[in-house]
């Protein structure tokens, strides 16, 4: 479908339905940095990688990848401490330690090496099929001394052997093991990428197949290694690969090298929208391996690519991936509710889109049940996107009685979820009508978002102290049309310790947080304030006598008119 514009003015967008001074483009955030961070240490650590073990008896050319060597992270574990490429080599092993099959055969690598170099087509790949299982111990220090062997040139030459599939197979198989470790960096300097890249379009399924798996590998690297890969133009052999029959394990390698692929920020040749095709297809797969990696890459090219949103819209991808918020692995849910908090990052049309398609029944179940803290917390990020938008956005949030669970997150959860509903009940407060805000503090947002004052998050305490703005202008109007001379709010605010928080943001190191705590207090609170000074003893005034706490107080007198 055609992609929907934006408004031609931006602050006159703004103006139709936010209060002075709001910032949508601070209200409406994308705080997924976190989460992928937390990705990105699992690429470091070698998580995205896959090694093809040797199987117990001698393989069919194609195996499936090896699904223990990486595991999807649902982001509740902190991740395994980052092993870098570049670290140093690990010393070998002392001469004391106990022996096995694989060191009594590392002892002739010196042979294996000459075989690996002579002219006899049979002897080559002897060598390297006995390099290959040298390979399946996974050892370090194995992998060291036939790096330190220089063998790796060769191994990417024999790629080239068009006349030798079992020969190209069997050094595409060495190189896949060897850029699974810590040492990718050298298989992507061999000269073996753009070798590599030419089989993918192989007559040989297997070796194909092997191809996409050493790719998929060295792109999980760093960004410079998959630079490599995607400047000798993978994308496009890659992607014709989905259009035949394959396997599922095959299918599974090349969704998976695809997301390895697409991680980080694509360069502007890479063409997104035949990859979105693929992926709008894959998103309805059965197999839970290939719908998560495809919804990783959704989520890298949403978040990677300037028009990655609209274009995914455009794709189609909206309707499968609400359906999929209510997908019972956590596995899937986490790339799928990051996809959709990506979206809802986006203009008020992109975020219309998955308001229409029925997201926010979904959130309001999530919000609801018992899920791992980091898929609540994305559900209300989500919410506060929506939140963000105009009233009509607001309202849709309120009649799908999401707000009820957010304001019960807000009172009772852990920190890191409360600040995320803090920033929902925040924006539909600074953004919301008359209705909407009235309907918010019925069900109790007024005391919670007091506490959010206590915060050290900047942009969150203001858009808090824009909320709170908001509501007390409300109970300004309330209070005229009941010709009352308190401001229900305000007084509410007085009596729970609201304008104690208040006050201490007098000290809070932002000029624009201060000037607008001293605006609402000057608005609100200026008697309170002016009698708490004129209590001030002088200085030659006799000492103040202490009341008992149990003594009766006297009433707390209604704020004049004047």
């Amino acid at each position: 479908m055609p992609r929907i514009p934006r408004r031609p003015s931006e602050e006159a967008r703004r103006g139709a339905y936010k209060p002075p001074g709001v910032d949508t483009a601070r209200s409406r955030r994308r705080r997924e940095d976190r989460l992928l961070a937390l990705r990105r240490r699992n690429r470091d650590a070698g998580l995205f990688k896959r090694r093809r073990d040797e199987p117990p008896l001698l393989p069919a050319p194609v195996g499936a990848p090896s699904e223990a060597a990486a595991p999807v992270t649902d982001g509740t574990a902190p991740p395994p401490p980052p092993s870098g490429p570049s670290a140093p080599p690990p010393a070998p092993p002392g001469a004391d330690s106990p022996r096995t099959a694989a060191d009594s055969e590392l002892d002739g690598l010196s042979e294996l090496v000459e075989k690996v170099w002579s002219d006899d087509t049979s002897t080559q790949l002897e060598a390297t099929v006995q390099f290959r299982k040298l390979l399946s111990d996974g050892k370090n220090s194995t992998m060291i001394k036939i790096i330190r062997a220089d063998v790796l040139p060769r191994f990417a030459e024999f790629l080239s052997r068009h006349g030798l599939p079992q020969l190209q197979m069997e050094a595409a198989w060495v190189l896949t093991n060897i850029a699974a470790s810590d040492y990718t960096m050298l298989v992507a300097e061999c000269g073996a990428v753009p070798k590599l890249v030419d089989l993918l379009a192989s007559p040989n399924a297997s070796i194909k197949h092997q191809a996409t798996w050493a790719l998929g590998n060295i792109a999980a690297d760093m960004p410079s290694c998959r630079e490599t890969v995607l400047d000798h133009g993978a994308v496009t052999p890659l992607l014709a690969q989905f259009k035949e029959d394959m396997k599922v394990s095959v299918l599974r390698t090349a969704t998976w090298a695809l997301s390895n692929l697409c991680f980080g920020k694509l360069p502007e040749e890479v063409q997104v929208k035949p990859i979105l095709e693929i992926i709008s297809l894959l998103i309805h797969s059965a197999d839970e391996k290939i719908l998560a990696d495809a919804c990783w890459t959704l989520y890298y090219i949403c978040d990677g690519v300037e028009v990655g949103v609209q274009d995914a819209l455009d794709a189609g991808v909206c309707p499968q991936l609400v359906k999929l918020l209510m997908h019972a692995s956590a596995n899937i849910l986490l790339p799928v509710i990051t996809s959709v908090a990506r979206i809802s990052a986006g203009d008020d049309s992109q975020v219309q889109i998955i308001v229409e398609n029925g997201v926010l029944p979904c959130l309001a179940q999530l919000l609801a049940r018992n899920y791992p803290k980091v898929i609540k917390k994305q559900a209300c990020l989500i919410v506060s996107n929506i939140a963000a938008g105009s009233k009509d956005q607001i309202q849709a949030v309120i009649d799908a009685d999401v707000m009820n669970h957010v304001i019960v997150l807000l009172k009772t959860s852990e920190t890191d979820i409360q600040k995320e509903a803090a920033w929902a009940i925040s924006n539909a407060a600074s953004g919301g009508s008359s209705d909407q805000i009235q309907y918010l503090v019925s069900r109790g947002c007024l005391e919670p978002l007091c506490n959010v004052l206590k915060y050290q998050d900047v942009d969150l305490v203001y858009t808090c102290l824009e909320g709170l703005q908001n509501i007390l202008e409300e109970g300004e109007i309330g209070k005229q049309g009941k010709e009352s001379a308190t401001n229900p709010y305000a007084q509410f605010m007085l009596e729970n310790g609201g304008l104690d928080n208040l006050e201490d943001l007098q000290d809070f190191d932002n000029d624009a947080v201060y000037r607008l705590a001293m605006k609402l207090l000057e608005s609100y609170w200026d008697e309170e304030v002016s009698d708490d000074e004129a209590t001030l003893p002088a200085p030659d005034a006799e000492p103040v006598v202490a009341v008992p706490e149990d003594a009766a107080q006297p009433p707390v007198l209604a704020p004049t008119t004047d």
